[in-house]
């Protein structure tokens, strides 16, 4: 039973630049590299069958490419900080996108995502951080806007059953202002 997800890559530059900004937040379990990603929509645990059956539905979406950028640093869980994260900046285009996924999922026979739409990449898991070096870090990082990039794809990954998840597997790519899906 496959856990899947669906996401968008990052270059490889914004990447690298995303694995500069690692360090001094105590308690951070920080993610890998190759592993950033920004999630459009959590599908979770599913039967082969409904796998092939997403599949099929995401396929058939379509889209033009646009552009986004991250910017800002945050983190989420509130007076017990969870997660650290790296914002990506308001797109109409990305929010119509994961919309549409949702959508999908729901005429599939999925529940409704239950948590709001917040797009970012995941910096760290946090295990009781010290607030104050927390908040030091979401300062220094406070400024940070990558270069826009272009969207010209989404990915559906399946991950490892459990917290974390990760490594990621590209399951499959849909490619956006074309007909052309690619076996990842």
């Amino acid at each position: 039973m496959p856990r899947l997800f669906t996401g968008l890559e990052l270059p490889p530059d914004l990447a690298v630049g995303l694995n500069l900004m690692k360090g001094g937040v105590p308690g951070a379990r920080w993610i890998d590299t190759d592993a950033f990603h920004i999630t459009l929509r959590f599908v979770g645990d599913v039967s082969d069958d409904i796998a092939d059956e997403l599949d099929r539905a995401l396929s058939s979406l379509r889209f033009d490419p646009f552009e986004i950028r991250l910017k800002g640093a945050g983190y989420f869980g509130g007076t017990r900080p969870r997660t650290l994260i790296v914002k990506v900046a308001a797109s109409d285009a990305l929010e119509r996108l994961q919309s549409a996924q949702e959508r999908t999922c729901q005429m599939i026979g999925l529940q409704p995502e239950a948590r709001n739409f917040t797009p970012h990449v995941t910096l760290a898991r946090l295990k009781n951080p010290p607030l104050d070096a927390l908040n030091q870090f979401i300062s220094r990082q406070s400024m940070y806007a990558s270069r826009t990039f272009e969207v010209t794809r989404f990915v559906l990954f399946s991950a490892r059953p459990g917290r974390g998840g990760g490594p990621y597997v590209q399951e499959r790519t849909y490619d956006l202002g074309c007909g052309d899906n690619m076996i990842g």
